[in-house]
């Protein structure tokens, strides 16, 4: 039974080091992607794009979105900023009246 008990230990050990390890790369590419949103390569931007799009709306992302719409010097992906920017918008609304009607 001891024996047992130590190696299930050492598994949910090992378990929460992957997680927690897991979690720190995933911070890391997060972190990255929104560095490369101002990144003098357009395809790194583009790329950014593509990562902060799949992102769940928040008021930081549209915040850094206006930023980047304003800086950008290529239309093309101030367009797509500004499409992300609107899909967000309209999450948020969405979730907002679920809201209301929920709290209703």
């Amino acid at each position: 039974m001891d024996r047992s008990l130590k190696t299930a230990g050492l598994t949910v050990l090992a378990a929460a080091a992957a997680g927690a390890i897991a979690a720190m790369i995933i911070r890391g590419q997060i972190t990255r992607h929104q560095r490369d949103l101002f990144s003098p390569r357009a395809l790194k931007r583009l790329a950014a794009l593509g990562h902060i799009g799949r992102e769940q709306a928040s008021v930081d992302l549209i915040r850094l979105l206006l930023d980047f719409i304003a800086w950008e010097p290529k239309q093309m992906l101030r367009d797509r900023a500004q499409a992300i920017i609107d899909r967000m918008l309209d999450d948020v609304e969405r979730l907002g009246i679920e809201a209301r009607a929920n709290s209703a």
